[in-house]
């Protein structure tokens, strides 16, 4: 359902557009699944493909033959008919008519270098293939959008000739012209100017479809809509060839919260979007994008925490709830106490401004970053830093350390390899030695610890590490420098992360994973043996 008022539409083609995007890659059952994600939020158009092209896109429009879609229309992509063809006889066209869409948007040349050197063809015949190919879709009943290719480049170089190209799809019945920023290098007033002009000249709805080569994409849309396009084209998370296309995970909220403009009704899901899109693709998420980004509602520095704490639209230009996103307070050598105040809150723990469990655990913090130590992405490691604080030597842990080795041995002659662990623990007074091999040093000691755990505390079964990362502090000490380890464990559908440094990846790593399976065991409420 359209939101009261809605006047400009959203046009993703995230399934098209987007998988041109270096490291962007959908199986056919992640295109459908993202189709009905995007329709589920209320995406008023949905571009699935190019028929023909690949079978995946082949499979992708069979299937979304079977859906019924709650919202979205589902779009095919292609081209004019080739020149010195007849329409009907080209047989690219006829895959458009059949993907049985109820959209077809397709493609021609607007700049005048194109027709010329490009296609090798007259501007005659060039409008001729567009009227054609708009006229053909519209007998067979099809709503027709015409991406005008390279617009603002042909009309910057031929205004004429580019308008020309525009009205021979109105002539053929077009539904809508798209004015393609295809090079991405257009700025803004010029966008606003030229989108005015061809209002004006053509009376009939138009579009903006921008790329992102000048990071000015989102900004060129909105320019558009000003100028009275309404619709916008764009992806999720802007994905796209080069530098990407129009985000519209960045359009929409504008669009909608500094513009006035509703487009969407559940602007809430947006946070929750960008990530599924992220996850299908398998590429890590932008945690710097605007309204989705996890750094986006990221408070760091003392005095701008405290002035969150106080009023947060102090520092917050949105409510973050609004778009799905969550207010993050960050610990760092940069925290004041409102930080810790404020981030102990956030783990349910209570603490009382200028108190000396406040000074403490702030002490501490800055003493640890000093060594290298980084909580900002480590949530797990601060709360047990936060809890061991304030139990002091009342902290009971859940094992005791006796040691640990690891050993690793390759074999050139046999091309064989192995990595073993051994570690030796004390719980409840109990002594436990355990073995494990891994595939390296991290995953055999996780192996034995766990092993030598799973008898005291069988819940361990339940964790998974899922990541793994490792960072070189002082880079110019070479193999002397300082290491930090970042893991990142999960269980039931949560994850946290923990951190370790040492001048050895080894220790490293094993700082990282105590806090993690430390953190986990909390969480799930076990109490620590009164003496290990």
């Amino acid at each position: 359902m359209n939101p009261p008022g809605k006047t400009v539409f959203l046009y993703d083609t995230t399934l098209r557009d987007g998988t041109q995007g270096e490291g962007v890659n959908f199986s056919s059952l992640d295109k459908l699944r993202i189709a009905q994600k995007l329709d589920e939020f209320g995406m008023d158009y949905i571009e699935g493909g190019w028929p023909g092209s690949n079978p995946k896109d082949e499979e992708f429009f069979e299937e979304a033959a079977k859906v019924t879609w709650k919202h979205a229309k589902i779009a095919a992509f292609g081209s004019t008919r080739r020149k010195g063809i007849a329409v009907e006889d080209d047989p690219q066209v006829a895959t458009l008519l059949a993907a049985k869409t109820p959209v077809v948007t397709f493609f021609g040349k607007s700049w005048r270098l194109h027709v010329t050197e490009i296609l090798g063809t007259t501007e005659e015949e060039n409008r001729a293939m567009i009227r054609d190919t708009t006229a053909h879709l519209k007998a067979h009943g099809r709503e027709v959008i015409y991406d005008a290719e390279h617009f603002f480049d042909g009309y910057k170089d031929d205004p004429a000739h580019a308008l020309s190209t525009l009205l021979a799809a109105k002539e053929g019945g077009a539904d809508m012209v798209v004015l393609c920023d295809t090079n991405g290098g257009t700025l803004p007033h010029e966008i606003e100017e030229i989108t005015r002009v061809v209002m004006e000249q053509l009376a009939m709805p138009v579009g903006i479809h921008p790329h992102d080569d000048c990071g000015l994409a989102v900004a060129n849309a909105l320019a558009s809509i000003r100028s009275g396009a309404t619709q916008v084209q764009g992806t999720i998370n802007g994905y796209g060839e080069r530098t990407g296309n129009c985000n519209i995970t960045s359009v929409i909220p504008n669009l909608q919260l500094k513009m006035g403009l509703p487009v969407v009704e559940r602007l809430d899901q947006l946070t929750a979007l960008s990530h599924f899109v992220d996850d299908l693709a398998n590429c890590a998420h932008n945690v710097r994008a605007p309204f989705v980004g996890a750094t986006a509602f990221a408070h760091k520095g003392g005095m701008h925490v405290n002035a969150v704490q106080k009023v947060a639209r102090s520092f917050e230009h949105i409510e973050p709830g609004v778009v799905g996103n969550h207010q993050r307070i960050l610990v760092s050598e940069l925290s004041g106490q409102s930080n810790v105040l404020m981030k102990a809150a956030e783990l349910g723990i209570t603490l009382e401004k200028g108190s000396a469990a406040v000074r403490d655990v702030l002490q501490k913090l800055k003493d640890l970053e000093r060594e290298g130590y980084e909580f900002e992405a480590a949530e797990g490691s601060f709360e047990l830093l936060i809890r061991k604080t304030l139990l002091g030597a009342e902290h009971a842990p859940f094992f005791d350390l006796q040691e640990y080795h690891c050993s690793f041995r390759r074999d050139g002659k046999r091309d064989y390899e192995s990595c073993v662990a051994t570690v030796k623990i004390t719980v409840s007074g109990e002594e436990i030695y355990t073995v494990a091999e891994g595939d390296g040093p991290v995953n055999a000691l996780d192996g034995a610890l766990r092993k030598a755990l799973r008898s005291a505390y069988p819940v361990i079964d339940g964790m998974a590490l899922e990541d793994y990362k490792v960072r070189i502090i002082d880079g110019h000490m070479g193999t002397a420098a300082k290491t930090r380890v970042l893991i990142v464990s999960g269980a039931n559908h949560a994850t946290w992360s923990t951190v370790g440094v040492s001048f050895n990846i080894i220790e490293a790593s094993w700082r990282a994973l105590v806090d993690s399976v430390e953190y986990f065991l909390l969480r799930e409420g076990v109490t620590p043996p009164s003496g290990s």
